[in-house]
């Protein structure tokens, strides 16, 4: 019989050796510039809260009065009964939002990526993806049966040759990258890989989780970024990051959204989301419909912070979207930076092996439209003094 302890043991002393364990802080305060971090008011440079709606005032009061009138949860899954009022209008909203034709809501990005992607493909077709995918895009390719087949990084050239020498051997063919990369922050080129799909006679999905509420007019997203509106498929995204609250997206042809509806397994078999979250992510939508204020100003705070760590002399990777990578190299100095950071009232978690490659561990700098300008100041102070200290920057 396996000794669970004893094994269990090993492989988590292997990580701490490695650099690999994270030790995950406990949060005491709202989302925002600032938070409380094990007990200690530290500036956040963490969340993924890029327009600081996590508290916003009015999505707060949303989720209050729409528990008055409806309740906290849906209580069934959506094909039954746990559809109400609130999650159709989400979906009519977020159609309109993103200017596609239909839009169907999941529980997060991650299931909305195993419910559209499985419900698109089968064990005769096939998968083209980028080999920096999001994990769920990985495990929604793996729920699906179709053989995968990854393509370089970013590279329409890389994923035409790819199409080229197995075209004809599968029914369908379905094309999958990340909008914006969540751990490089660089963006998928994706005029170029529409193209390539459409020559190829594929699909075309882009997870835009990362791209909504900072790419495109007033947050549209990559598709708008672009003006590719009407030529992707299957847009799928998340109200946990910009919109500040927590469920998932697909959105974009209305006859894939209802086949979804009818085969998407988390829209089938777990409750839908419940109702302060919709009413909340409606009142998101609200905001981002009236002023592109927050957008400009998250840019701005992004233009101000890559531009000053260049000049400290920090390596910032590829990133040309608000996702900062100070790049380490390896786990235990991003572990050790982290911890230095933490210690100087920044709260910057290390980033290393599985959720990036060995050897490119680092620190994700996640800015915000609520940061101030003397908030970035004081993060640069300190990023400059830690760098410093560990002989990262001279």
């Amino acid at each position: 019989m396996v000794n669970v302890d004893a094994w269990a043991g090993e492989e988590l002393d292997g990580l701490k050796q490695a650099g690999l364990y994270n030790h995950i802080r406990t949060i005491g305060s709202p989302q925002g510039a600032w938070l409380q971090v094990d007990g200690r008011r530290a500036l956040n440079f963490c969340s993924n809260n890029y327009l600081g709606l996590a508290n916003h005032p009015r999505l707060v009061a949303a989720a209050r009065q729409a528990m008055d009138t409806h309740g906290i949860g849906p209580a069934a899954v959506r094909s039954i009964a746990g559809t109400m009022d609130l999650h159709v209008e989400l979906d009519r909203r977020i159609a309109a939002f993103k200017g596609v034709e239909a839009a169907v809501t999941f529980q997060s990005g991650f299931t909305a990526n195993l419910g559209v992607i499985p419900a698109l493909v089968g064990k005769e077709d096939v998968i083209f993806s980028d080999e920096l995918n999001h994990a769920s895009i990985i495990d929604g390719s793996r729920l699906s049966g179709a053989t995968i087949l990854r393509y370089p990084h970013c590279d329409p050239a890389g994923l035409a040759a790819a199409i080229a020498e197995h075209r004809g051997q599968y029914r369908r063919a379905l094309v999958i990258t990340d909008g914006v990369f969540s751990m490089d922050g660089d963006i998928a080129p994706l005029p170029e890989i529409y193209a390539e799909a459409r020559k190829g006679d594929a699909m075309l999905m882009v997870d835009d989780a990362h791209g909504e509420g900072v790419l495109g007019k007033g947050g549209r997203g990559i598709v708008d970024h672009y003006g590719l509106h009407g030529k992707v498929d299957v847009e799928v995204g998340t109200f946990s990051k910009a919109f500040g609250v927590v469920g998932g997206v697909a959105a974009g042809n209305a006859k894939i959204v209802e086949w979804l509806k009818q085969r998407g397994r988390p829209f089938l078999f777990s409750s839908a989301m419940t109702v302060p979250d919709v009413a909340a992510c409606l009142a998101a939508v609200d905001l981002l419909e009236e002023s592109t204020e927050l957008v400009e100003r998250l840019w701005s705070n992004t233009e101000f912070f890559k531009a000053e760590m260049k000049k400290l002399g920090f390596d910032i990777g590829r990133s040309v979207t608000p996702i900062t990578p100070v790049m380490l190299g390896q786990a235990t100095l991003a572990q050790e930076f982290s911890k230095a950071l933490y210690e100087a009232g920044v709260f910057a978690m290390a980033i290393a092996f599985p959720t990036v490659p060995r050897g490119a561990a680092r620190i994700r700098v996640m800015i915000s439209a609520a940061h101030s300008t003397d908030d970035l100041e004081q993060g640069l102070h300190s990023f400059a003094e830690v760098g410093r200290s560990l002989g990262v920057i001279s």
